[in-house]
């Protein structure tokens, strides 16, 4: 994947509170595809996190997507709320949804771009059923729940299943990675297929800026694949 077609999408769950508004229109500025926003109940994953209240604040300061990462049971039972408030995408997980096609459907129904979540020990083959539904796939390269993981590398012979799983149909759909991407995991993630990038700390927690994190990481999958080339054509 080239370094200018990969997508970032910087994770607010990182991001400083105080100054949410802030941060994402300078993540805007810097050149960010979307927002990623993780939504947690405390039930699916043990964490609790954002809200519809945080998207409706968060659509008056940004033109971007607002991606809404559903780690909730039930998700059916909020999507008009956050539809409401002001998302433009949903992220299902496959884990433990009663009916993932009908969720998906219902999305789409909604007029909004739907995606479906892999954790890391789910394989890459339940998607075979729902892959031409979808607008995106995202692979979790840690396991969901918390920020400041490390990335799990047995999770890249995964992306590049899923690339080529979505590379037989041709209808757009996204791959995406979440979880422990900075300067030495984003070429890698790249590497194997993965698209669109959500980070979290190393975007929102770089004391340079989100600008500067964000070049950063742009700046590694170049590199890693110039050196790739390198070692290819070297005689």
């Amino acid at each position: 994947m080239e370094a200018d077609t990969v997508k970032l999408a910087p994770s607010i769950l990182a991001a400083d509170f105080a100054r949410m508004g802030e941060q994402v229109a300078e993540a805007e500025q810097a050149g960010a595809d979307r927002i990623h926003i993780d939504v947690m109940d405390g039930h699916f994953v043990p964490s609790l996190s954002m809200g519809a209240p945080i998207v409706q604040s968060l659509r008056r300061v940004t033109r971007l997507r607002l991606e809404i990462h559903m780690m909730i049971m039930n998700p059916d039972s909020f999507l008009e709320k956050f539809v409401e408030a002001g998302s433009d995408s949903f992220l299902v997980h496959w884990e433990g949804n009663n009916n993932l096609h009908r969720t998906v459907r219902r999305i789409k129904e909604l007029g909004k771009y739907a995606g479906v979540v892999v954790n890391p020990a789910t394989p890459a083959a339940v998607l075979e059923e729902i892959l031409p539904e979808l607008d995106q796939v995202l692979v979790m390269t840690v396991n969901p729940g918390f920020g400041h993981q490390h990335f799990l590398h047995s999770t890249l012979p995964k992306i590049e299943r899923v690339r080529q799983m979505v590379g037989r149909f041709d209808g757009g759909c996204e791959v995406g990675v979440d979880g422990g991407i900075n300067q030495e995991t984003a070429p890698l993630a790249s590497a194997a297929g993965a698209g669109v990038l959500v980070a979290g700390s190393s975007i929102f927690g770089d004391s340079l800026g989100v600008a500067t994190a964000m070049s950063g990481l742009r700046a590694s999958i170049a590199r890693h694949k110039s050196n790739l080339l390198a070692v290819k054509t070297f005689p």
